[in-house]
């Protein structure tokens, strides 16, 4: 009763606060929506939000975004004040949000992750050039600029702020990928090391991918689902030809999906890492990602080593224990059952995000704050700042997955001994336990002991830790395996196992003693096992490495704790079935799938962990 009662005293305050802050944006700044000439002569539908403060010269924040400028209209405002962002218009920032070509009201023709083309011809465009024109439009023709741009994102924007780094339009100054889409075949979004995202990608190009024949304020439906329950949905329709039939005719990209099954030319032009090298040694990136982030994890990561190795610029790192775009969206203090400590949304909006743009757009503060690589290591649930990463005092260690499900690290002995189990795509081991229509953030720290339970998933851990162990690096998993079909995927998972003791530090309806947190999980389709760009049949039931390098970790395990490894050939319907047998999956019919023994090899099966000294 008490808390119910602080609840309906604080719904006031709240409400106040937002009110307030909407009209001071209100009464501060001004709206105006304008369309933007390319060189082509195509023009780009834009948001303008800027100060009616005249006494000083303002920096341009900018998004380009294929998700919609939305409200339209000059007297419809942005609701930005119930976002953790406002404190930009508290800034005095010109606040710049424009529908990318072909997009909501933009004119000319959308292209996904449109490739970029590093020595153009002069009647060539990409998003570099759209960029570059956008930017020159705005440092030109808006009033009270003090000539200074920024270009941030998250997700798809991710992408289109790491392109506009590659504009090199000398007003531009810092550039901030967050969770950005860069490689959409071997990590991010719709494909993990080949294997095909399904919930993800059905779910999102059923109404994303439609075509726009004209500029529009409206947007696309999707699929009109007929249960709740996705993994029966998915299940009872089958091979992916089926939702292929699901889809209909007028999906582009969803054709480009089923037609391009290894990674040839069409996804390689569509890295976003490939061409880092242009970016103008002036213009600072910073890089924001989130630890349990299942969508672009991989893309946060592998950009930011991508621009070290490659480009001359200040390139710094922030990972956080979020989810898809947490750190801008809601509070950073939680994530399904696990505890984070403390609003860390808030403090990297705080000490990062804006004295970032401050420094670099407006000349004010200081960065020494910012180290190279700002990460969060949850179990501890503390920032920590480093040199560079990995950091220099990471040491690969294996760990043998070895007889009676034990994790121990490994030593020289070997073992011909095995576990096996039956993959049956007529019962895939579920993602999660529970029934949802779509796919949960929250997944990526669930509790496995679920799977643990099913005969088709292998566990391995150590014994109860001593002392703490902190993982902060990327995982190799280095596996001999055997099949008795062709083909098979491999999913590994690492998780740590919660004492029978624990107290969690804020009340849950999840019973938290043994929890089994996923820290991380990533599958692998075997058949890329040697080269994405030429699959290769297993012989059946002959001892194969299967080695794949997992998404970066920062965990401590703590003392009491265990750890712990799960590995299963299916995790659905996150990731299509296998039909375990060498084929194009995409043209995969019913009759295709079958049943097939897994074997995992005692000690030459290892997981070589990033252990922090």
């Amino acid at each position: 009763m008490k808390k119910l009662l602080f609840l309906l005293c604080a719904i006031p305050c709240i409400a106040i606060a937002q009110n307030q802050d909407s009209i001071w944006v209100m009464n501060n700044y001004t709206k105006k929506e304008i369309m933007i000439p390319m060189r082509d002569g195509v023009k780009l539908f834009t948001a303008v939000y800027a100060p009616k403060d005249a006494s000083e010269r303002h920096p341009i924040i900018m998004i380009r975004t294929p998700y919609s400028c939305a409200p339209y209209g000059e007297t419809n405002f942005n609701a930005i004040w119930n976002n953790p962002r406002k404190y930009f218009f508290k800034e005095n920032y010109i606040y710049v949000i424009q529908d990318v070509r072909g997009r909501w009201m933009s004119e000319g023709v959308f292209e996904d992750v449109r490739p970029y083309i590093p020595n153009k011809k002069p009647n060539e465009i990409d998003e570099a050039t759209d960029s570059y024109d956008a930017i020159d439009w705005l440092v030109k023709k808006l009033p009270n600029n003090n000539g200074n741009v920024g270009v941030f994102g998250t997700s798809y924007p991710g992408f289109y702020a790491n392109i506009a780094a590659h504009s090199n339009h000398p007003a531009l100054k810092a550039v901030s990928p967050q969770a950005p889409v860069s490689e959409w075949f071997l990590g991010d979004d719709f494909h993990h090391n080949g294997a095909f995202m399904l919930l993800d990608g059905f779910n999102f190009y059923s109404g994303f991918g439609k075509p726009r024949p004209k500029p529009t304020t409206v947007g696309p439906t999707g699929f009109k689902f007929p249960t709740k329950d996705n993994y029966d949905f998915y299940l009872k329709t089958g091979a992916l030809t089926n939702f292929t039939k699901l889809m209909g005719d007028s999906i582009a990209f969803w054709k480009d999906l089923m037609n391009h099954p290894n990674y040839d030319a069409f996804w390689k032009a569509r890295n976003a890492r490939s061409n880092v090298q242009d970016i103008n040694p002036n213009v600072a990136t910073l890089i924001v990602g989130g630890l349990f982030d299942a969508e672009d994890c991989y893309g946060a990561w592998n950009l930011y080593r991508a621009i070290e190795s490659k480009a001359k610029n200040n390139n710094k790192i922030v990972m956080g224990p979020w989810h898809h775009g947490q750190w801008g969206r809601n509070d950073g203090s939680f994530l399904g059952n696990v505890q984070f400590g403390s609003n860390t949304s808030e403090w990297f909006g705080k000490n990062i995000e804006l004295p970032f743009f401050n420094y670099y757009l407006k000349n004010k503060g200081s960065i020494d704050q910012i180290k190279e690589a700002n990460i969060f290591i949850s179990g501890a649930n503390e920032w920590k700042t480093f040199s560079e990463w990995p950091a220099k005092n990471m040491k690969m260690t294996a760990y043998a997955l070895s007889k009676n499900g034990k994790l121990s690290v490994a030593s020289a002995k070997a073992s011909t001994s095995f576990d096996e189990y039956v993959s049956d795509p007529a019962k895939p081991v579920p993602y999660v336990p529970e029934i949802h229509s779509g796919r949960t953030q929250e997944y990526m720290t669930d509790d496995q002991r679920f799977a643990a339970r099913r005969p088709d998933v292998l566990v391995y851990q150590t014994d109860i830790l001593q002392n703490d162990l902190t993982l902060a690096g990327p995982i190799v998993a280095d596996l001999m395996v055997s099949t008795s079909g062709t083909d098979a995927d491999f999913v590994v998972k690492l998780i740590d196992v919660y004492s029978d003791d624990f107290e969690n530090a804020k009340p849950t309806n999840h019973v938290m003693n043994g929890y089994q947190m996923l820290v991380r999980g990533e599958v692998m389709r075997g058949k890329f096992r040697n080269s994405f760009e030429k699959p290769e049949a297993f012989v059946s039931n002959k001892p194969t490495q299967v080695k794949f390098t997992l998404p970066d970790i920062a965990h401590k395990f703590k003392k009491g704790h265990r750890m712990m490894v799960q590995i299963q050939s299916s995790w659905f319907p996150l990731v299509d079935r296998n039909p375990q047998k060498f084929m194009n999956i995409y043209s995969a019919k019913d009759s295709d799938f079958q049943k097939a023994t897994i074997k995992i090899y005692h000690d030459a099966s290892t997981i070589q962990l990033p252990v922090l000294q």
